[in-house]
């Protein structure tokens, strides 16, 4: 997924406008860059989520267009102002229990689950297609204070942009070294709620779209009635409130015999935070369980995408007319599509206001942010008219 790419144009006509005096939507430069708080973005290049796309070039502030003979056009030239989709922030917190790999029953076999989940996991974090994103990585449970949310609060990797082999490192450290060397139980609760803490704190610094993306093989154990799934689902609606969504990736048990069901119950979690299902992953062959976790990964990587854009400040000083605003969408070198204002998001490819009365970012309806997160060549477009091109409901 390229980068979100917005230009915007105060030409005196621009796109399908009457009167021929600007260069049309799509005649300002198009922007990209890191993950970024700001609003409007600042010459420079780079991906937001990486992927197959080509790199795009950022345009400046100088006129781009709107050059046509007319006074109209002269005093309203073609600007270029940038802005990008909200950062994606990813908090994995990663189950490290004897459960995945001590070996003490046949169905805890380290070369079924552990090792193959390990390699998935790594490649995730190193791959340049993740480029764009950030994550922490939280283990659990704690090697002390199990069953505290404030042993979670702190992540064992720091929010980090990905790619980076930081992950790879911490989860080399982790990994026990002899079948007794593996910790004991799942305090899944916990593990949610201090990792939620750990957002909020963050977020309020560090805007964006936040996600916690839980990894384990087995039901909520210890703690008491503290920790039941019951529990879980409370800490993960909280955060659901808070904006901030729950995946969940359950390994299962191989089938070997007398080997008990310990996923079933984990589509309650991924319910209660918004996201469906959980992901189950088979195992038993360790080259289909890499995979069937690599996929799950790419789904969490797509959906996890922000269908949010903050509104870029007008060019040259002018005042933001919301009533002047075009979005677009491009795929690869196809032509830019012009996607329909709807406020109901009852067309088929439309965008909103967060606020129609006073609005600071475009939000993409659902058919159209679907489109957008399954295109690893999506580009964005905004184009600011000098003509009322949509009407705002009262």
């Amino acid at each position: 997924m390229t980068t979100a790419a917005v230009g915007a144009a105060c030409g005196g006509n621009a796109g399908n406008e009457p009167g021929g005096g600007g260069s049309g939507a799509g005649s300002g430069g198009v922007g990209a860059g890191g993950p970024s708080n700001s609003g409007p973005a600042s010459s420079s290049s780079g991906d937001i989520f990486g992927g197959d796309g080509g790199d795009l070039n950022l345009g400046g502030n100088s006129p781009t267009g709107g050059d046509g003979g007319t006074g109209a056009g002269q005093a309203c030239a073609t600007q270029t102002a940038t802005t990008e989709l909200q950062p994606v922030y990813l908090a994995f917190a990663f189950d490290v229990s004897g459960s995945m790999g001590a070996n003490n029953e046949p169905w805890h076999d380290r070369t079924l689950k552990w090792d193959p989940i390990v390699a998935a996991t790594k490649q995730f974090f190193a791959d340049p297609e993740s480029e764009g994103l950030t994550a922490s990585l939280t283990f659990f449970p704690s090697g002390r204070n199990t069953c505290s949310t404030r042993s979670y609060e702190r992540p064992d990797v720091a929010m980090t942009p990905l790619p980076s082999e930081d992950f790879a490192d911490a989860i080399d450290e982790i990994t026990p070294e002899t079948d007794d060397d593996w910790r004991m139980g799942t305090p899944t609760a916990f593990v949610v709620g201090g990792t939620f803490s750990f957002i909020e704190e963050r977020r309020a610094e560090n805007p964006g779209k936040y996600v916690i993306v839980l990894v384990t093989d087995g039901y909520p154990q210890l703690c008491n009635n503290e920790n039941s799934i019951n529990a879980v689902v409370a800490r993960v609606e909280t955060a659901l409130e808070s904006n901030v969504s729950t995946y969940v990736i359950g390994v299962a048990n191989p089938d070997v015999e007398d080997a008990p069901d310990n996923v079933s119950n984990l589509h309650d979690i991924a319910a209660a935070g918004g996201t469906g299902d959980a992901f189950v992953i088979d195992t038993g062959d360790p080259d289909a369980t890499a995979a069937a976790f690599n996929a799950a990964i790419d789904q969490i990587r797509g959906s996890a995408i922000s269908c949010t854009l903050p509104i870029p400040a007008a060019p040259d000083g002018r005042t933001f007319d919301k009533q002047r605003v075009r979005v677009t969408y491009t795929s690869g070198t196809n032509p830019p599509t012009t996607l329909d204002y709807d406020q109901e998001c009852e067309a088929e490819s439309a965008w909103r206001y967060d606020n129609p009365q006073n609005p600071t970012q475009i939000v993409l309806c659902d058919s159209t942010c679907g489109k957008v997160q399954a295109d690893p060549a999506a580009s964005l477009g905004v184009d600011f008219t000098c003509e009322d091109v949509i009407q705002i409901p009262l």
